[in-house]
């Protein structure tokens, strides 16, 4: 199997987790002399099972990631690190370039007047890049996925 298939395996896991989880509360609780459409039993039981397969998958995708090289310094689970720091950094410029760009318009002028007090340009294009890297970064990984082994 190769690490991508593990990884759209391990997002249907996680998406029945979640249906059963929904059921398994929803058939928890019934009204007196009613039957619950389901048997909760039996969704625990799927439950566990599918518990059991995502924490299999989730050890094999970690281990696979640890141990593939990405290159001649990093694993994949270096860059993954490094990509989703990228992540975070956008969104941390993207918000401050928002709310320093939203300068609303004072109506007279006893209202106090709101400037920007970072150089917009300048955090716009490390905006930019940080996304140009990212999106690079991401597209690698994609492919590596579907041609790396899952350990």
């Amino acid at each position: 199997m190769k690490l991508a298939e593990a990884l759209i395996n391990r997002g249907n896991c996680q998406k029945m987790i979640e249906v059963l989880k929904e059921k398994l509360v929803k058939y928890s609780r019934i009204q007196e002399g009613e039957k619950p459409a389901e048997d909760p039993d039996e969704i625990l039981d799927k439950l566990t099972s599918h518990f059991t397969e995502l924490t299999s998958l989730m050890q094999r995708i970690n281990k696979t990631n640890s141990m593939t090289a990405f290159d001649e310094s990093r694993s994949i689970a270096d860059v993954l690190a490094h990509r989703d720091v990228l992540k975070k950094k956008w969104n941390a410029l993207y918000k401050t370039i928002s709310e320093a760009t939203d300068l609303t318009e004072r109506y007279s002028k006893k209202e106090i007047k709101m400037l920007s007090s970072i150089d917009v340009k300048k955090y716009q294009k490390i905006a930019d890049d940080t996304a140009k890297e990212y999106r690079e970064i991401d597209l690698k990984i994609q492919e590596m996925n579907w041609k790396v082994d899952l350990l």
